[in-house]
């Protein structure tokens, strides 16, 4: 009898978590005129500087589908490539109003929607920074995450470190939707 319980209770949260996740997944979605899925990024994207000579201009981003209960977006572009150990944060953006669907592409570091804080990357700098791997290192993978989350403000301001804000995004995130580029030179 305890074994046929517990086997009931399993079934039961397994269900109900793959029936939230699955949500999620299938309707909150992020879209880019400037970034298609697993495809070299522009040259737009890259970084000025470090030995890059891109043009280090955010992309247009576009997203719909956030879950019930979204309070504010949060907007990360990470590469877990970059060859130090822990990967290297190009952009975090957060505290981005739960009314914002979408961002025009340059609209890192003046552009950004009102309340929105965008704070350091592991450039050192605020806002937008782009790609700019090492020369002659495989492509590396750009993810570009939005995350629709279950309060209006982080509570952090933007001086806090990219793994702070991420630490608070995963917590609070309800819904996440991402898109990888490639680059590599």
């Amino acid at each position: 009898m305890m074994k046929k319980l517990l086997l009931a209770v399993s079934v039961a949260i397994m269900s109900v978590s793959a029936g939230s996740v699955g949500v999620r997944a299938a309707d909150f979605t992020l879209s880019s005129p400037d970034i298609q899925e697993q495809q070299r990024l522009p040259e737009s994207m890259v970084f000025k500087g470090f030995g890059c000579e891109g043009g280090n201009v955010s992309p247009a981003l576009s997203w719909a589908g956030a879950p019930e209960g979204t309070k504010s977006f949060a907007i990360t572009m990470y590469d877990p490539d970059a060859p130090t150990g822990s990967g290297w944060w190009h952009w975090v953006a957060f505290d981005i109003p739960a009314s914002v669907t979408s961002l025009d592409a340059g609209a890192s570091r003046g552009a950004m929607p009102d309340g929105t804080i965008e704070s350091r990357t592991d450039y050192g700098t605020y806002g937008f920074g782009g790609a700019c791997p090492p020369v002659g290192d495989k492509d590396h993978h750009y993810i570009l995450s939005v995350y629709a989350l279950d309060v209006a403000t982080l509570g952090v301001d933007k001086d806090a470190s990219a793994a702070l804000v991420g630490f608070n995004i995963h917590a609070h995130t309800i819904g996440k939707a991402s898109i990888t580029g490639l680059y590599s030179r």
